[in-house]
């Protein structure tokens, strides 16, 4: 199983701008390097939500249509991480966000997956 630490998370002023990382290790000395990685995101109140995803062999990315343009999803393979680069944060951007990882991006969406992280805060402030 893949174990995932998310980071970069926090505190800014509308308009501006955070880049979350997702950590992943594998323990029992194997790793899927064929899985989805995605980030979901949850506000307070509200369903879990689909950000983005992106392929760790060849870095196919997949974005929810509403975010397309703001966020950006991509992979370090080398050293097992995911980023979410998102721009232009909006107070309706404030949630809860986690990494995931899956076998295929549909499997994400319905909310299959293998491996989830704890999450990370992104609080931004009008």
């Amino acid at each position: 199983q893949v174990q995932l630490v998310e980071s970069g998370g926090g505190l800014v002023q509308a308009g501006g701008s955070l880049r979350l990382s997702c950590k992943a290790s594998a323990s029992g000395g194997s790793f899927r390097r064929n899985a989805i990685m995605a980030w979901l995101r949850q506000a307070p109140g509200k369903e879990r939500e689909f950000v983005a995803a992106i392929t760790w062999t060849n870095g196919y990315t997949n974005y929810e249509d509403s975010l397309k343009g703001r966020f950006t999803i991509s992979r370090d393979y080398l050293v097992y991480t995911v980023y979410l680069q998102m721009n232009d944060l909006k107070p309706e951007d404030t949630a809860i966000y986690h990494c995931v990882a899956g076998q295929t991006v549909s499997d994400i969406r319905s909310g299959k997956f293998d491996s989830e992280g704890l999450g990370t805060q992104v609080t931004v402030s009008s």
